[in-house]
């Protein structure tokens, strides 16, 4: 893992398709449904050098590269991931997968309804960590991987890669958890229960139907976005990067922006609404929320974990206070109590939640040395 990093280049998104129907975790079924996925580097000849990349709330399966025609669209981890990378793609096999109930081409509230022949809509059922899951395994199998050397993600992506452990101790080697948390805080829910609130009491909302009224929630959107920003930042990446500075040099005793601040926000929040689903927004933020793999364990979260046979990686950022490093230590502390090999990071960055995204070299060597030590 010598050469100088580069990019995985130009990719292009997979569809697998699936007639057998998931059982959810609610005890919804779902029907035939399509994952999207792509994937970069070779599977081995054994098939054992496969990364599985899980994804947080507002990202995809498009992790790495761009798509032709659209340079600027590069994956959400590339930095991370790609030939000479932390996570190389030229001693892995990494996958990529959209998670079902998502709106990057997977089947959700957007698709269309077979029974119907219209839009999923409001009656697209609630989706679980535990579902995404499955549904992963189920692709997986499909392409042949019966054991992930290592599953990988950040925030709700950590989840998944905790998850995964759990409910397929056999299939996984190396479950690296990045600023995640073993279940919500109640504030974590509160900021997400605002979020949802924006979206259901917008006008545009129409009960989760909106597809038929040609029309799209953007302003509950707007605010779900805005708000969610601001917990992913750390109140000293915001000093840094904006401080109080005022966008025309002066106050304009009104109520439009004044602050570059609210420029970045009202910009962030404008581009999210208009590429990502509310209906889609509102299930994954429950999915974050109903996740807690103690709960079935009387909120043991030892007991929980106690099945896995995974090595583990923690990680986590001193100035995330979304999902804090305290959050991680349980984890940590369970896996140990359970005797279970585990490695924690706790590291000094000031970008706060988004730092699990951001291009550090202390975060990165660690990521590096740890796949370095997977038998591929």
């Amino acid at each position: 893992m010598t050469q100088a990093p580069r990019s995985v280049g130009l990719v292009a998104p997979l569809d697998m398709a699936f007639h057998e129907p998931l059982a959810l975790k609610s005890g919804a079924l779902m029907p035939a449904y399509t994952l999207r996925y792509e994937t970069y580097g070779e599977l081995n000849a054994t098939r054992s050098n496969a990364i599985l990349v899980c994804h947080a709330l507002n990202a995809s399966h498009h992790v790495a590269g761009w798509y032709e025609g659209d340079e600027r669209n590069v994956g959400w981890w590339d930095n991370l991931i790609g030939p000479g990378k932390p996570v190389d793609t030229e001693q892995f096999f990494v996958v990529g997968v959209n998670n079902l109930g998502g709106c990057h081409g997977s089947t959700g509230p957007a698709s269309v309804n077979p029974a119907t022949g219209r839009p999923w809509g409001a009656s697209f059922p609630v989706v679980t960590v535990e579902d995404w899951v499955e549904a992963q395994a189920r692709l997986a199998t499909r392409l042949g991987i019966e054991r992930f050397a290592a599953v990988i993600g950040g925030s709700l992506g950590g989840m998944q890669a905790l998850q995964w452990a759990v409910a397929h101790p056999g299939r996984v080697g190396l479950s690296i958890v990045v600023a995640a948390a073993p279940k919500l805080s109640a504030q974590n829910i509160a900021f997400n229960e605002v979020a949802r609130q924006a979206i259901t009491t917008d006008p545009d909302f129409h009960g989760g139907d909106y597809y038929a009224h040609g029309v799209v929630p953007r302003r509950g959107l707007r605010l779900a976005r805005m708000l969610g920003h601001i917990t992913y930042l750390s109140d000293d990446a915001m000093a840094e990067k904006f401080g109080r500075e005022l966008r025309e040099g002066k106050l304009k005793f009104g109520f439009d922006v004044d602050f570059q601040i609210e420029s970045y926000l009202r910009h962030q929040g404008d581009k999210f609404s208009g590429y990502f689903d509310a209906n889609t927004y509102l299930r994954i933020t429950k999915a974050l929320d109903y996740f807690d793999p103690a709960l079935a364990h009387g909120g043991n979260l030892a007991a929980a974990l106690a099945g896995a046979r995974a090595r583990f990686l923690v990680v986590s950022f001193t100035s995330d206070w979304r999902f804090s490093p305290a959050r991680s230590r349980e984890i940590v502390k369970a896996l140990l109590d359970t005797r279970r090999e585990v490695t924690y990071a706790e590291i000094d960055a000031p970008h706060g939640h988004d730092a699990f995204l951001m291009d550090d070299a202390r975060y990165h060597a660690l990521i590096r040395a740890t796949l370095d030590q997977v038998p591929a």
